[in-house]
């Protein structure tokens, strides 16, 4: 209901004459003169690479490198989250941006974030009980009078509660309401109130038709059969136009305030979804993947209103508290915004990160954004991401990567874990008995059961009642199992159905 009103103020100053640009860059193939990027080598746009130059001081050979190195980070911290599962506290790049830091709760595991080529960071928090701690900050949110937001801030290895000046002892008041421990809490105070940047005119528009009037928003990624933005942009049911003033599609999906800031906007058949943003500067930067960076890595986004601007991600799972209601699951990141930015794309060199959802703070004074991941609309609305066919930069060799063994089908998965089940109707939990955190997107695992056994393979997720199935792979053989999935805390399970002996599972998270 709370999204239904600010969609009606948008209608009122539409049709007062004001045009109102809740979002912004619009989908490919609605700028005819945009012409076509020529990448570099690894895809990557040389207007990305310009705009990281002037944004961060980089030449285009460093802009380059610190992409390729976030390619390998986000790849080894995912297998590293995977391999120590329930002692792992969070990964992030270092201020150099090369640096790659992993947190680790037991010493015995530091070898192998060594080995994987990252630096060991000995913690008393695992990631898994800093997330359970802003999950109960998330459960007395409509409590949160003078607090503008909190998150998990895995470099200081605690939860950040932000507070307004003057609102320090309400945060804390809150962090103890919740049961949340005061060690584990660091409050930062800042003036800024967060919003979605919706207010101000932009480019490359879409009409949505709301309560009699009229709300005016832009594109953020092609999937196949429309595209995803932000989710302030309408309701399901909602109808909208190009920019053309021809019809366009239907607002299919849309969360906002609450789990997220997500939209789904299915075309028809006029309009051909394409795997490209454009930069407002007459180019189209070409989209590839969807491979999420890790913290500390650079950022772009592109925006009607501000046109492109890059920075840092500060920290992920953060949750806002916009004047409409909380919003959980966003990215925080320290690149300006300004009104009608909203809903436009993130990219790290040519993969999709997320859509702006808001901030605070302009591009003449400075400020702060946060985008929604794009793999969580994905995952939530089973779409596919309209790409280019083109490549990530080069990630890096990873040194602890294990070699191919000769008779294992799933020898060639990064996480390799071995278990024995000695009793048909017996179960065992991987990885070694405990689980692991991971981002949105895809998840594959094999299973290589012993010759005459019938082993089956479940994928469970954490939920606030237990863990609960989400993926499976039954029957007689090996077997094989891929899902989308939202980020969170998951285990493998390996049952034994009938039959004994040992077997080895090959996983990988994203």
């Amino acid at each position: 209901m709370q999204r239904r009103r600010i969609a009606v103020a948008a209608a009122v100053v539409v049709a007062a004459g004001a045009a109102v640009a809740f979002t912004l860059p619009s989908m490919a193939g609605t700028t005819p003169s945009a012409r076509k990027a020529v990448t570099k080598s690894g895809g990557v746009a040389p207007e990305l690479l310009a705009a990281m130059q002037r944004d961060l001081g980089l030449n285009g050979d460093q802009a380059t490198a610190r992409l390729q190195r976030a390619a390998w980070a986000s790849r080894v911290s995912a297998k590293l989250a995977a391999e120590t599962g329930t002692d792992f506290g969070g990964a992030w790049l270092a201020s150099d941006g090369t640096t790659l830091k992993i947190a680790v709760t037991d010493p015995d595991a530091t070898a192998a974030v060594r080995a994987a080529g990252a630096v060991p960071v000995l913690v008393k928090r695992s990631e898994q009980a800093l997330v359970t701690a802003k999950e109960k900050l998330d459960a007395v949110r409509s409590d949160a009078s003078g607090v503008t937001g909190w998150y998990v801030d895995v470099p200081t290895n605690k939860l950040v509660v932000v507070a307004k000046p003057g609102s320090t002892a309400a945060a804390k008041s809150l962090a103890a309401e919740a049961g949340v421990a005061s060690s584990a809490v660091t409050v930062v105070k800042s003036a800024a109130q967060p919003k979605p940047l919706f207010d101000v005119r932009g480019a490359d528009p879409y009409f949505i038709a709301v309560d009699g009037g009229t709300a005016r928003c832009s594109i953020g990624f092609s999937v196949e059969g429309g595209f995803v933005t932000a989710g302030h942009c309408g309701v399901p049911g909602d109808t909208t136009t190009g920019f053309n003033q021809q019809a366009q599609g239907v607002v299919k999906a849309s969360v906002f305030p609450g789990d997220a800031d997500m939209g789904f906007v299915e075309v028809n058949g006029d309009w051909t979804p394409r795997a490209v943003v454009n930069d407002f500067r007459g180019a189209e930067l070409p989209v590839a993947g969807s491979t999420e960076a890790p913290v500390g890595a650079a950022v772009c986004r592109s925006g009607s209103t501000t046109g492109t601007f890059c920075g840092t991600i500060l920290a992920k799972n953060q949750t806002v508290v916009y004047p409409e209601g909380a919003v959980t699951g966003l990215t925080r990141t320290d690149v300006c915004a300004e009104g009608g930015d909203s809903g436009g794309p993130w990219l790290s060199g040519d993969q999709a990160q997320g859509v702006t959802s808001g901030g605070s703070g302009d591009c003449t004074a400075g400020g702060e954004t946060f985008f929604q991941p794009v793999n969580e609309i994905l995952a939530a609305d089973k779409l596919t991401l309209v790409t280019s066919g083109g490549a990530a930069p080069p990630a890096e060799a990873d040194p602890s990567a294990p070699p191919a063994e000769a008779g294992n089908a799933c020898a060639d998965l990064p996480v390799q874990r071995q278990g024995d089940l000695s009793t048909a109707g017996v179960a065992q939990a991987q990885p070694n008995g405990g689980a692991f955190r991971a981002n949105a997107g895809e998840q594959t695992a094999c299973l290589d059961a012993p010759d005459g056994a019938d082993f089956d393979l479940f994928l469970q997720r954490l939920t606030r009642t237990g863990f609960r199935t989400v993926a499976k792979a039954t029957g007689t053989g090996d077997k094989t199992l891929s899902a989308n999935l939202r980020s969170g805390t998951y285990r493998y399970v390996v049952a034994a159905t009938s039959g004994t002996g040992a077997y080895s599972l090959g996983f990988s998270a994203p």
